[in-house]
């Protein structure tokens, strides 16, 4: 049968480093083929090639429909009919959630405003998705701008969609949304490619599966000829095992708390405690309040009413300035908009937060200070490229995670919140950050995890506080929880 796309002999060089060598793929109508490595891999670059973002090495060829394509660039990927959803999410910040459907679509007769929305709704009612048409893109959730990205490439009819850990800030409910999707583009024909690092997704939605080591095309095959176990081995090229981090005897004293903290109309009277020793989950639907809560914690949202202590003693924020300076430090689920300096290097990103850390006797930045403190975090976080200069413009969504999460490592913080922390990030890094929370943690720092990663929140927390409708809905325990309670609680309160 002939392949929808099929690509022979891709290659991507950066500054003499082979990045992507000799890539063979192809993907048929009907078809989910995922695509898994370790962050650096080369799946961002091969996905960027043939969207026609990045220009690949001379020799390699793309054929689409059984034409060979020259000169692939976005116009010609689009015009064939390739749409991609990023990992971070490519929509227009200042525009509706319906223009950002319909703009530039192939949908018949959106002519005027009138069937702009209606043509928004009617796909948006297709995938199950209630979001306000009028909305402005940027004062919505991440997890609700995943699904406008999505809505939009069905809007735009295509024939082969790339999703790029499209489930990163789902809630379960949506991945099952999604899922749904999958299967109906799949009976029209549609050709996905699917990146991610969650397993239970390759197994739940590909037909096929291709392995990605450092730019390399390890192995391809049915999905029923692997299982997770061989898959994590081909990705690493060792064997790779995981077990939960959860503390080691008991809770200490409580480090940081927080009593009826309100923020209409996003939550309210929200109350916990966070003891030495511990991580305290917090999961929920997407929308339920939590990235909202750490954000108002952070001083990024002004709190209508409560009390925030830190070691006892009651602490007032209304910056962030001032929440680094009093050792509160937060980790945005977003970490385009909210997180990185998009235009600086890594080594700007990573020590900005502590710049005392890297000043010399004479207060003075010590360029080997620096240096030393970057290529402490490239090593222990397997950042790639391993270049402290590298823009993270340039870096793929996974490394970019990294640099994110060195930063406020190196801030020696007492409070950490972290927010989907691990989206993007390889299975192995997702370990060595579970340990790095597990040992900061019982190194008496406060460790709040906010996460729609259900298999996360139970492998790490010790506390799991449940969200709903911006109220505090349960609190558990991690051995009295399981994925189907937290999703009941979540749902129904």
């Amino acid at each position: 049968m002939e392949a929808l796309l099929r690509t022979s002999g891709l290659a991507k060089t950066y500054g003499g480093i082979k990045v992507l060598n000799d890539m063979n793929f192809d993907l048929h109508k009907g078809e989910v083929h995922a695509i898994v490595g370790e962050n650096g891999a080369g799946k961002s670059v091969f996905t960027k090639i043939i969207a026609g973002v990045v220009r690949p090495d001379e020799g390699g060829t793309i054929v689409f429909e059984g034409t060979p394509i020259s000169n692939m660039n976005v116009h010609k990927s689009r015009n064939l009919g390739i749409s991609v959803i990023f990992q971070d999410i490519s929509l227009f910040p200042n525009m509706s959630v319906a223009e950002n459907i319909c703009f530039g679509g192939k949908r018949r007769g959106i002519q005027n405003w009138k069937s702009i929305y209606a043509g928004a709704k009617e796909i948006l009612d297709s995938i199950g998705a209630d979001i306000d048409l009028y909305a402005v893109m940027n004062e919505i959730s991440v997890g609700k701008q995943q699904l406008v990205a999505i809505a939009r490439a069905i809007a735009f009819k295509a024939k082969v969609i790339i999703m790029d850990e499209p489930t990163a800030s789902l809630s379960s409910n949506e991945v099952e949304m999604l899922y749904g999707v999958i299967k109906k583009l799949k009976a029209d024909g549609v050709g996905i490619i699917y990146i991610s690092h969650k397993f239970e997704e390759i197994f739940s939605v590909a037909d096929r599966v291709s392995v990605f080591r450092d730019g390399n095309l390890v192995k391809t095959g049915r999905i029923d000829e692997f299982d997770q176990q061989s898959l994590i081995n081909l990705m690493v090229g060792r064997e790779l095992h995981f077990l939960p981090f959860h503390m080691e005897g008991d809770a200490g004293e409580v480090l940081f708390s927080v009593k009826g903290l309100t923020c209409e109309p996003y939550f309210r009277n929200i109350s916990f405690d966070v003891r030495k020793n511990e991580v305290l989950g917090i999961t929920g639907l997407v929308g339920a309040g939590r990235s909202e809560v750490a954000r108002a914690i952070f001083g990024l949202l002004p709190l209508d009413s409560g009390e925030i202590e830190l070691l006892g003693e009651p602490v007032h924020i209304k910056s962030a300035t001032q929440a680094v300076r009093k050792g509160i430090c937060y980790l945005p689920e977003d970490r385009r908009i909210q997180g990185l300096f998009m235009k600086k290097n890594m080594t700007v990103n990573i020590t900005v937060t502590n710049l005392k850390k890297i000043l010399n006797s004479l207060k003075l930045l010590s360029f080997k200070k620096e240096q030393d403190i970057v290529l402490e975090y490239i090593e222990s976080l397997n950042i790639k490229p391993p270049l402290p200069n590298i823009c993270v413009t340039n870096m793929s969504g996974g490394n970019q995670q990294k640099v994110l999460s060195s930063r406020w490592l190196n801030a020696n913080p007492k409070v950490l919140i972290v927010d989907e922390v691990t989206s993007g990030v390889d299975v192995g890094v997702k370990t060595e950050i579970h340990k790095l929370l597990r040992d900061l943690a019982s190194r008496g720092v406060a460790i709040i995890m906010i996460s729609s990663d259900l298999p996360e929140i139970l492998a790490v927390s010790d506390r799991i506080m449940v969200m709903r409708k911006g109220e505090v809905v349960n609190f558990t325990s991690v051995a009295a929880a399981t994925q189907e309670t937290l999703i009941e609680q979540g749902i129904l309160g």
